[in-house]
C-alpha cells in the first residue's frame, strides 16, 4: 500500500478511504497486502485531483463512478450502432 500511495501522490489513509467509499477494491496477497491494478491507481489519482481542487472525497468518488458509467454507456451505444442488428433497429425508426 505504501508503494501505491507513493505512486499516486497520496497517503495509505487516502487509499483506504477510497476503498471504504467503494471506489476501488484492491486484491489481497496471501500475506494480506493490498494489490492495486494500474486502473485502480489511475482512479486514485483522479480522486486525488478532485480532492485537491476542493471536492469532498465522497463527492469525488461519486463523480468518478458516474464518469465511468457514462463512458461505459457511450461505449455500449457505439457498439450497438456499429452492429448489424443496431443498424436494423435504427432503420425501423
Amino acid at each position: 500500500m505504501g508503494r501505491a500511495a507513493e505512486m499516486t501522490g497520496t497517503t495509505p489513509g487516502f487509499l483506504r478511504s477510497l476503498g471504504e467509499q467503494g471506489l476501488i477494491t484492491p486484491l489481497r496477497s496471501e500475506g494480506g497486502h493490498r494489490r492495486y491494478s494500474r486502473y485502480q491507481l489511475r482512479i486514485a489519482m483522479r480522486a486525488r485531483d478532485l480532492v485537491d481542487q476542493g471536492t469532498a472525497i465522497e463527492a469525488a468518488c461519486r463523480i468518478i463512478i458516474l464518469e465511468d458509467q457514462l463512458e461505459e454507456a457511450l461505449r455500449i451505444n457505439e457498439e450497438l450502432r456499429r452492429s448489424p442488428r443496431g443498424q436494423e433497429s435504427a432503420a425501423d425508426t
